[in-house]
């Protein structure tokens, strides 16, 4: 086919791919994507080619998962300008930028506060009763400090995708804080204590609330309260995919963090920085580098998140082996050293060792939801993890104690190669009990329940 194809793509695909040598060695398998369904012509065919798998549109429907929030339309509101000029600033035919301080009555009914969906683009929800916040009650308190409020208060950021200026008013349609949650959910709060004259300095923006500029506003105006790295990812169409995989799957029963003070449904919250400290530990084998969190959401973010491996299956099956770590910590020795969250992630390291070894491997690295998405199976799970934490802190003190009560555990938790070894030690230990039939192997103990 290559000689005969002269200058057509296919022939210079073929090679830069190097698909000639790997005829002898890989099995050929065609998939078939289209995004209508399969018709009568179709499946006859697909009869007499085995090799073949057709994916149309209804096999994509059952499994796509979202990257992005299904957000409520918000309805257009005015506010009262009268009496204050409006400065207008253009960035372009589309992008106007509208500053005036508006009264913080109107504000306040804003819809979507009580539920949060007007900070979806935000990086974070509210944080409660931080120093900021504390401050602007007071202020809200003192109302002698209301007309003044507009000089020390920074301000809020609406985007929307339309503005409309009258004389005396600012009407905003499609609309959304990415500047200002602490600040109006506070006020929201405390909203019997709102005069006429406690204004807010208001900057509405309109444009694209996805773009990148939407981004980078976002981003450069929160900096009153701490922000985090984290806080950056919230609106990373990674996360969301993952936080609408936990929905789908663990309504109830788990739910993801992505980001901080967001309301969330009822269930256990695992965060997403705790989500990405397992995989590092499990997946990347780093247990050793799990103290530098900003990494997770910096460096390595796509290393731990962007692998289709990764979804809610995965960090559930995660927590539940944290959660028997936790438990068998407590029976260390060397109680410092039990505290120390590295320890723990040290144990999560070495059970993905043994579990490498272990006949249930493939099984369970590749489908985690046959062990962890129905809540017998996860009972069960926890059970078969606890057996192997257990084990492993028996074989941890043993090696702990000689170094004795003083010994740096926290240099030696973070020394890769000091990890790998002790990790390695009891690795072979365990593997020798389960050869000489001593222990179960995980396999044995998963299918006590079968």
């Amino acid at each position: 086919m290559v000689d005969a194809a002269g200058m057509a793509k296919v022939a210079s695909l073929v090679k830069r791919l190097d698909l000639v040598p790997k005829i002898e060695t890989y099995a050929v398998r065609g998939e078939f994507l289209c995004n209508v369904n399969i018709d009568s012509n179709g499946v006859p065919y697909l009869k007499s080619a085995p090799n073949i798998t057709f994916i149309g549109k209804d096999y994509l429907e059952s499994r796509y998962i979202a990257d992005t929030r299904d957000l409520p339309m918000h309805p257009a509101v005015s506010f009262d300008t009268r009496g204050y000029s409006v400065t207008e600033y253009r960035l372009d035919k589309d992008t106007i930028a509208l500053i005036a301080p508006v009264k913080a009555s109107e504000l306040v009914r804003l819809t979507g506060i009580a539920d949060q969906s007007l900070f979806a683009y935000n990086v974070r929800g509210p944080l409660g009763k931080t120093a900021i916040n504390k401050a602007i009650v007071g202020s809200i308190k003192d109302r002698s400090l209301h007309k003044a409020f507009p000089l020390f208060h920074n301000g809020i950021t609406v985007i929307s995708s339309k503005l409309i200026v009258k004389k005396g008013s600012i009407s905003t349609e499609d609309y959304y804080v990415v500047n200002g949650c602490q600040s109006l959910t506070t006020l929201f709060d405390n909203q019997g204590l709102l005069t006429p004259d406690l204004r807010i300095l208001a900057k509405f923006i309109q444009l694209d609330k996805t773009s990148t500029l939407a981004a980078q506003i976002t981003k450069f105006s929160n900096t009153q309260n701490g922000v985090r790295p984290r806080d950056f990812m919230a609106n990373n169409p990674r996360q969301i995919r993952l936080q609408n995989d936990f929905s789908r799957h663990y309504a109830g029963q788990y739910c993801l963090e992505i980001k901080r003070g967001e309301k969330l449904p009822g269930g256990i919250t695992i965060t997403n920085e705790a989500a990405g400290l397992y995989l590092m530990a499990f997946d990347l084998k780093e247990p050793w580098a799990t103290h530098r969190q900003y990494q997770v959401f910096g460096d390595k973010h796509a290393d731990i998140f962007g692998r289709p491996e990764v979804d809610s299956d995965r960090i559930v099956m995660c927590q539940v082996i944290m959660d028997a770590i936790v438990s068998a910590c407590s029976r260390m020795k060397h109680k410092l050293c039990a505290k120390y969250v590295l320890t723990r992630y040290f144990i999560m390291y070495t059970i993905r060792l043994i579990v490498e070894n272990d006949p249930i491997a493939e099984d369970l690295l590749v489908n985690p939801k046959h062990f962890v998405r129905r809540v017998s199976d996860r009972e069960h799970f926890l059970s078969c993890m606890r057996r192997i934490a257990d084990d492993i802190v028996i074989d941890l003190n043993m090696e702990l104690e000689p170094l004795g009560v003083d010994f740096d555990y926290r240099d030696k938790m973070r020394d890769a190669q000091w990890v790998r070894d002790l990790a390695k030690q009891i690795v072979a230990l365990r593997m020798k009990l389960v050869l000489r039939k001593n222990v179960s192997s995980i396999k044995d103990s998963w299918d006590e329940k079968q």
